[in-house]
């Protein structure tokens, strides 16, 4: 269960009465699960929602919200080790539908044209072994895949079945969840040879003001249809097709970014009588690679009850009225090993035994072990976004050039995949090799067993680098083009991007951390998860702009890892990279939500001189570590557009000391000064810039209002230019104290307030 602590947390925290949501959480974008979804089902259980759907090869995830726009994967219903699962890909789960019945939560789904089912008292698991579910001799063809579950009013339950073009069906179970006998036959709905309705798949139903809904995909080329009856029958004559579901007549469908909707699941209403459904979508040309999204849109109902549901165009949509709980956005996230079971974010590709992975046998590290000699072992997670900085710490001990272990990003065929390995040269050299189809990197590995991997993703381009200690890096070899990943269909596997951890050779490999947003590798601001106003702007380089960017937009970057002790770091500033021709404006930095969470920094963007023309804006920021969601808020005076941005991304204090160095948006300092520390009052940290004009002995320390000696902050030499140091006061008082700057014949004091 879910922890009541983190509960009453989070409930503080966001303030989730019913209509007090954060300003962020007012609207969304689609798609609310980024990454493949395929086939997605929704399930309301009184204030909490779940969803899942076909996994194909990756094992399959359970997702749980209470406000179906944030979502959190809590649960695993069929475990990897399953002896029926298969290890190719698309050879795993398809379909799949989570409900609760009687008491216990239950989920179907099929696995190689059959029918099963888990069982599970709470969501969260353990999960029973999977149970086959039997054919009824009622029905003239056997229950196949991407079925639903119907729940009536009477508590009368009942799986909507799909096997092959012509075969559609209602089936009646029992309380054993195996069926009864009594079978409804849709097969009327698309008969052989015209398939009016090409495969009819993916049937969901649902009851709305005294009908039956019954909706249904037309094929993986899009359309979504649904019919109605007032009563439960294989009648044709009683039902009543009512055509499209969602609204293809939208004046803005031509400029969406997805293309087709299909597949969704049954619409759902909630306490203020509006209707919800989930939706998997691809999105248009370049990306479609990364799979069917999971997507969200409001369902309406006409004046005779026909619903028609949103069409999936790119703009923000009111979000229900419903509180978030805390649940951060659905990306993937940073993952320390510090649990004794995988969180159920992780996926494994195809059938994998218990005996090749462990987080107990060295507390803190996963450890993962190939297959076999030829066969890796992956562990992965959707990868639906465009911007990231994958980050891990490996530990890796190769005896030939067939043992590999590090990072990789997978095509959904598992044909084509960017890697970066710690391995060995066919010569026996230590290399650290970097590869995407026939290109490879190699460098020497003159780090060791241990070394630090990183991939960055800027679009279509992904750049490899390694580091001895998580601060420098060092690239190897050149960005790649993934293209060819990215834009890709697979319409035979079924299965999008994925992205994780990877080993494969006859020695284990331990991997101490993944990071998915590294706070202090910069963010392209071209890729908010959700944002309000904004939009992308030119194409320069290869990348765009944040653009449109006026008083009250904002933006979300989701994920983003600041450290927590392990993996450092202590951010020092937070910089942007902006152009403005216009008097400008400020970006106020909040973490997790507007208005509800912390606000940790605010930096000031003036004129550049041109739309063209981009600077660099830096601000100080409050102390922090962890994993956030990084809300930029826009504020300004101008009636139009304030300014444009590319880039943001936070400095790190050194971790072996609270002072670094920090870029400053002028030349080098005329004079020495002393700022004033910020925040002021504080609690219990602050920071203290001053200003260098040459390279000087430096002292700064702090005093009570006895004049004694409280701290040492610095005194070494520093360089010429801007310098802050982070004052931690939680051992002392509430009270006034002094801080005073010392260089050559300069002095300088300033008075700062801790407020307890």
């Amino acid at each position: 269960m879910r922890s009541i602590i983190v509960n009453l947390l989070y409930l503080s925290l966001f303030h989730v009465g019913l209509y007090s949501q954060s300003d962020s959480f007012k609207t969304y974008m689609n798609p609310v699960i980024p990454g493949d979804h395929a086939d997605c089902t929704i399930t309301k259980v009184g204030n909490d929602f779940y969803t899942t759907g076909s996994s194909f090869n990756p094992t399959p995830v359970i997702y749980h919200s209470t406000d179906l726009v944030h979502w959190e994967a809590i649960a695993q219903p069929v475990s990897a080790a399953w002896s029926n699962y298969d290890d190719r890909p698309g050879g795993g789960c398809w379909g799949g539908h989570i409900v609760y019945y009687n008491g216990e939560y239950w989920d179907f789904f099929s696995r190689a044209n059959t029918m099963y089912f888990v069982k599970a008292d709470n969501p969260e698991g353990p999960w029973s072994l999977p149970v086959r579910v039997n054919n009824p001799t009622s029905l003239p063809y056997s229950l196949g895949y991407d079925n639903s579950i119907f729940i009536d009013d009477d508590n009368k339950w009942y799986l909507v079945v799909k096997n092959g073009q012509p075969n559609n069906g209602i089936v009646e179970l029992g309380d054993n969840g195996q069926p009864t006998g009594v079978v409804y036959n849709l097969n009327w709905l698309n008969p052989s040879p015209s398939y009016p309705y090409s495969w009819a798949e993916g049937p969901v139903m649902w009851k709305y003001g005294g009908y039956y809904y019954y909706s249904f995909a037309r094929d993986l080329g899009g359309g979504q249809k649904v019919m109605r009856s007032q009563i439960l029958t294989a009648d044709q004559a009683s039902w009543e097709m009512l055509g499209d579901f969602f609204n293809e007549n939208d004046p803005n469908k031509g400029t969406s970014l997805f293309t087709s909707p299909n597949h969704a699941s049954p619409a759902i209403m909630l306490d203020d009588s509006t209707s919800w459904v989930l939706h998997p979508l691809y999105a248009k040309g370049e990306w479609k690679g990364q799979g069917r999204q999971g997507l969200l849109n409001q369902v309406h109902y006409n004046t005779n009850g026909r619903p028609v549901a949103d069409y999936p165009i790119n703009q923000s949509f009111t979000a229900p009225k419903l509180p978030s709980s805390g649940i951060p956005w659905m990306v993937p996230k940073s993952d320390f090993f510090s649990s004794e079971n995988l969180h159920p974010e992780w996926s494994f590709l195809g059938y994998t035994t218990q005996s090749k992975y462990s987080l107990t046998e060295r507390p803190g590290w996963l450890r993962l072990s190939a297959k076999s000699s030829t066969k890796a072992n992956t562990l992965i997670k959707n990868d639906g976004e465009h911007n990231y900085s994958l980050i891990t710490r490996l530990e890796f001990d190769p005896q030939s050039a067939a043992d590999k272990a590090g990072l990789w990003i997978m095509r959904g065929d598992e044909t084509m995949s960017v890697k970066l390995v710690s391995s060995l040269s066919a010569d026996g050299i230590r290399v650290i090799s970097f590869s995407f189809e026939n290109t490879t990197y190699d460098v020497e590995n003159t780090v060791g067993d241990t070394l630090w991997l990183k991939l960055v993703r800027i679009n279509h381009k992904i750049n490899g680098y390694f580091s001895d200690n998580g601060i420098n890096w060092t690239e190897v070899g050149q960005a790649v083009d993934v293209s060819q990943v990215d834009s890709y269909s697979d319409f035979s596997t079924f299965t999008g991007t994925r992205q994780g951890l990877y080993v494969v050779g006859s020695n284990k490999a331990w991997f101490d951390l993944y990071i998915y947003r590294d706070a202090f590798t910069p963010i392209l601001t071209e890729c908010p998860a959700n944002q309000y106003g904004t939009t992308r702007g030119t194409l320069r380089a290869g990348i765009r702009t944040l653009d449109n960017i006026h008083d009250g937009d904002w933006a979300l970057y989701a994920g983003v890892e600041f450290g927590n002790g392990e993996y450092y770091s202590i951010p020092d500033s937070v910089t942007f990279t902006a152009s403005c021709a216009t008097s400008g404006g400020a970006v106020e930095v909040w973490l997790d939500s507007l208005g509800t969470g912390n606000k940790i920094a605010t930096c000031n963007i003036s004129s550049t001189g041109s739309w063209s023309t981009f600077q660099t804006f830096t601000s100080a920021v409050a102390p922090i570590s962890g994993r956030h969601d990084v809300y930029l808020k826009f504020t300004g005076t101008e009636t139009g557009k304030l300014f444009q941005l590319q880039w943001f991304h936070f400095t790190a204090l050194s971790k072996n000391s609270t002072l670094v160095p920090k870029q400053s948006n002028s030349a080098t300092p005329q004079s020495f000064s002393l700022q004033q520390n910020f925040p002021n009052p504080f609690n219990p940290t602050t920071r203290i810039s001053f200003k260098v004009p040459n390279k000087s002995l430096i002292s700064l320390k702090v005093y009570n209002l006895l004049g004694e000696e409280i701290a040492e902050l610095a005194g070494k030499q520093f360089y010429a230019g801007e310098h802050s140091v982070v004052f931690d006061a939680s051992y002392l008082a509430s009270g006034i104290y002094f801080y005073t700057l010392r260089a050559k014949d300069f002095t300088q004091t300033r008075k700062m307030f801790l407020i307890r």
